[in-house]
């Protein structure tokens, strides 16, 4: 008998567990994603603006992490990886463009002459001081960034170099995320001894690299949700799941039209404030972590702006600290990734965690902080020739103090037959999504054995 199974969510973690599964279950097994959107991908979504692919969801990938780029050769897709032009960002604070500091993890600097001119001159001797001030580290412990980075050097480090990077990938804050989510490699120098957090920070930095440290597909995303799909033969029920059940065989699935879906096996890949409402019941344990995983929300204004539109040669501008802008980023895509076409493409990024920016602040307003922020940091005032918006309500997680501890724990509580997979378990980019894709099928097709 040929087996069933249901993936609830059809962004790429739910596609990377169907893609999975069908390697592993064959071709006789029933494969069906259940999501109620207008198309499968979730936050990898490539939209035509001004006749070009732009991704306006995630829009790049850690290229050092292997997922991704095995994923790629794996779909005979390793052609379509592309590397960034080798430009870099720039920091916006207390007014002024600077050059985003070299050499530091997550903005957390190594060296302080790289934060010249970024932060005042008693912040850099604080911070020439720190590995002579006295330090207790408790090997495991998980402080907010913000907690160690403020103590040892000091606020206005935290302000302007670490918060922009974390607003960037969390929309969220030094406040919000862990030094273990968002810098395992200092907590792990940390824990085995570092005795200041310069050394700590010195011995976690990569190793010197020529290569980009981020990758994206040619032609946007949808060219591996495209493949993934084909490659995994699903069949996509356009339909939200409501709660879970154990049915005589496995499992069965309500949507929200009443109709029943029985599976054998299933993998739970929405995001967590979705979860509780779907395992209650059967996993209450579960349901309870997940229940404590914050979310943010973002917006994203894609614009195409006419060719020749005089923007410096930078990938983009992160905000630091509170200021004129509206954006807490801003992405010259053309600059980044290297001109295509005739226009400019460009992203502003709107939305941090605890406001309701994303929710609340209609298109036309978004439109307007744009170009206001675009004429604030460049100068320039250009009406665009294509433009899309965006919204990510609560896709964002905010992995706090001991999040590691959650994500274990709802993992514990599921009963056979469940997995998990999702943003809010093991990292919030792309290659961490495809890895815990790749766990949730791989316990499925262990239980069926």
């Amino acid at each position: 008998m040929s087996l069933s199974y249901c993936v609830v969510g059809g962004g790429i973690s739910g596609l990377v567990a169907a893609y999975r599964l069908r390697v592993a279950a064959g071709p006789d097994a029933s494969i069906t994603v259940l999501d109620p959107a207008d198309r499968l991908g979730g936050v990898l979504r490539t939209e035509r603006i001004g006749g070009q692919s732009l991704d306006v969801g995630a829009e790049a990938f850690v290229a050092r992490r292997p997922e991704v780029p095995a994923l790629l050769a794996e779909l005979s897709l390793a052609g379509k990886q592309i590397s960034t032009s080798g430009v870099r960002p720039l920091i916006y604070s207390e007014g002024r463009l600077h050059p985003l500091p070299k050499d530091t993890v997550n903005g957390i600097p190594s060296r302080p002459s790289e934060l010249s001119g970024l932060v005042d001159d008693a912040t850099i001797r604080w911070m020439l001081d720190e590995p002579r001030r006295p330090f207790t580290w408790h090997p495991g412990a998980d402080p907010t960034v913000a907690d160690l980075v403020g103590d040892r050097f000091g606020e206005q480090v935290v302000i302007r170099s670490v918060d922009p990077l974390l607003s960037g990938v969390y929309a969220g804050s030094a406040a919000t995320i862990g030094i273990r989510a968002a810098a395992p490699t200092v907590a792990t120098a940390l824990d085995r001894g570092a005795g200041s957090l310069t050394e700590a920070v010195r011995a976690a930095l990569p190793p010197p690299s020529t290569a980009s440290v981020f990758g994206a597909v040619d032609g946007g995303y949808t060219v591996l949700v495209d493949e993934l799909v084909r490659r995994s033969g699903l069949r996509w029920a356009q339909v939200a799941v409501r709660t879970v059940h154990r049915a005589p065989r496995g499992w069965e699935l309500v949507d929200d039209e009443d109709a029943r879906w029985p599976a054998d096996a299933v993998v739970l890949a929405v995001p967590a404030p979705r979860l509780p409402a779907l395992i209650a019941d059967l996993a209450p344990r579960s349901a309870a972590a997940a229940r404590k995983i914050q979310v943010a929300s973002a917006a994203v204004v894609a614009l195409a702006l006419p060719g020749g539109t005089p923007l410096p040669e930078q990938s983009g501008v992160l905000v630091g600290g509170p200021g004129r802008l509206h954006a807490k980023a801003v992405t010259l895509s053309s600059r980044k990734w290297g001109r295509r076409g005739s226009v400019e493409m460009v992203r502003l990024s709107f939305g941090r965690f605890g406001d309701s920016v994303a929710r609340s602040t209609g298109d036309e307003e978004l439109l307007t902080w744009s170009a206001q922020d675009l004429e604030t940091l460049f100068g320039i005032s250009v009406d665009p020739v294509d433009h899309c918006v965006a919204r990510w309500i609560d896709a964002l997680p905010q992995y706090g103090p001991a999040h590691a501890e959650l994500a274990a724990e709802v993992r514990a509580g599921l009963p056979q037959g469940l997995a998990v997979a999702g943003a809010y378990l093991d990292g919030i980019g792309v290659p961490a999504c495809v890895a815990a894709a790749t766990r949730a099928a791989a316990e499925l097709v262990v239980d069926r054995r």
